[in-house]
C-alpha cells in the first residue's frame, strides 16, 4: 500500500497527460501531489522523510522553471536530477559515518554484515545512477509522449526490480529460522 502512495505523483502525472495531452498541466499535477504527500507525511508522522523532502523540492524547482518557462526540458530533467542526487547520498554515505545509507534505512530490521551493507548500498547507487542516465537518453532520442511513458514505467519497474533485489539480497543473510519464519 505504501508504495503506491509513493507513486502517487508520478501516477496522477501519466494520467494528467493522457487525458489532457499537456505536460503542463500534467507538471502542475505533479506539483500539487507532491506537495500533498509532504504535508500528509507532516501531518501524519511529525516528520517528512528525506527522499521525499529532496524528490518535492526538485519537483517544485524544476515545475516551476517548467510551467514559468513553457519549456518542458527541466520538468524531463527532474528524474535524472533527483536520481543522480539519491546515488550521490548513498555514495556520500559510504564515506561519511559509520553506516552506509541503506544500513541506516533497513538496519533496524535486518542484520547484515558490514560488507553486505556496502555491497548492497553500491547496487542502489548504480540503479540511480542508472535511472537517471537512461531518463537522459529518453529525452534526447524519443518524443515527449515516449519520454511520460517511459518515465512511468522506469519508475515502477526500476522500483520493484531494485526493491526484488534487495529483498532476495538480505535473504541470503537472513539466519534459517528467520527464514522459515518469513
Amino acid at each position: 500500500m505504501q508504495l503506491l502512495v509513493d507513486l502517487f505523483p508520478i501516477i496522477l502525472f501519466f494520467a494528467v497527460y493522457t487525458v489532457y495531452d499537456s505536460i503542463y498541466l500534467a507538471t502542475a499535477a505533479l506539483m500539487g501531489a507532491m506537495t500533498l504527500q509532504i504535508a500528509v507525511q507532516w501531518f501524519r508522522h511529525r516528520t517528512v522523510s528525506k527522499m521525499l523532502l529532496i524528490s518535492g523540492v526538485v519537483v517544485v524547482l524544476f515545475g516551476s522553471a517548467t510551467l514559468i518557462l513553457r519549456n518542458p526540458i527541466f520538468i524531463q530533467w527532474k528524474p535524472t536530477i533527483a536520481n543522480w542526487l539519491f546515488a550521490l547520498a548513498f555514495l556520500g554515505s559510504r564515506y561519511i559515518g559509520e553506516k552506509t545509507l541503506i544500513q541506516r534505512m533497513l538496519g533496524e530490521a535486518v542484520d547484515l554484515p558490514v560488507a553486505a551493507w556496502r555491497q548492497l548500498n553500491w547496487m542502489w547507487i548504480a540503479s540511480f545512477t542508472v535511472l537517471g542516465a537512461a531518463n537522459v537518453y529518453v529525452i534526447y532520442n524519443y518524443s515527449e509522449e515516449a519520454w511520460v511513458r517511459f518515465k512511468l514505467a522506469s519508475i515502477i519497474v526500476f522500483t520493484l526490480v531494485t526493491l526484488i533485489v534487495t529483498a532476495i539480497w538480505i535473504w541470503k543473510y537472513l539466519p534459517e529460522e528467520q527464514k522459515s519464519e518469513s
